[in-house]
């Protein structure tokens, strides 16, 4: 039997501000749409995601968010980063490289699942899609440096729903960049429109 030819992969580790997460940054496309996975359990993982139950065989692992590009390992209290990045990066990477889908096809399929694929609502108002159009240009490429992932989720009575997941999940800096950066630049950009902006939960 003929060895599997492996995808060549280029990956590196990089630090959030949230001291419990860290990024990892691949060439392959994890997911096939622009959505984002959050995965907060092995048993979940099991059902959902092949490569965050292989990351789930860590014993540290709190939780994996799966981006398109890139994907956030959250981690407990009982061992340091220095410790198990360097392993930790060398088996996602060999699993990338193995041609193993990330994500289960049933993910997207199987509705009692869906609810844990963030993918963007289709929006018809002008308002909603003026929203997304922000969000997509000046929020999501910061949230998404460091490490964590924000999509538009409603619009309802000038209040603003929105997915967070990855580094921003228990980071004390969410609560600050969602009122003072989010919030603020919505309602300057669309005045008398949005008045607030809050999370919807995963």
């Amino acid at each position: 039997m003929k060895n599997q030819k492996k995808i060549p992969v280029s990956m590196y580790a990089e630090a959030t501000p949230n001291p419990h997460a860290m990024k990892f940054v691949c060439d392959i496309r994890l997911l096939e749409t622009d959505a984002f996975l959050e995965v907060n359990s092995a048993e979940e993982a099991l059902k959902i995601s092949p490569l965050a139950n292989e990351i789930f065989k860590f014993p540290f692992v709190r939780a994996v968010h799966i981006a398109p590009n890139f994907l956030t390992v959250l981690k407990n209290d009982d061992i340091a980063w220095e410790e198990i990045v360097v392993s930790l990066r060398e088996m996602i990477r060999d699993f990338i490289m193995s041609g193993i889908p990330a994500v289960s096809s049933k993910t997207n399929e199987d509705n009692t699942q869906k609810k844990q694929l963030f993918t963007q609502p289709e929006t018809t108002d002008e308002t909603s899609k003026r929203i997304e159009e922000i969000l997509e240009q000046y929020v999501k490429p910061a949230v998404e440096k460091d490490g964590g992932s924000i999509r538009f989720r409603s619009f309802r009575n000038g209040v603003v729903k929105v997915a967070m997941g990855g580094a921003c999940s228990g980071c004390p800096s969410t609560t600050v960049t969602l009122k003072n950066g989010v919030e603020t630049l919505l309602k300057q950009m669309l005045p008398d429109q949005v008045f607030e902006v809050d999370t919807e939960d995963i």
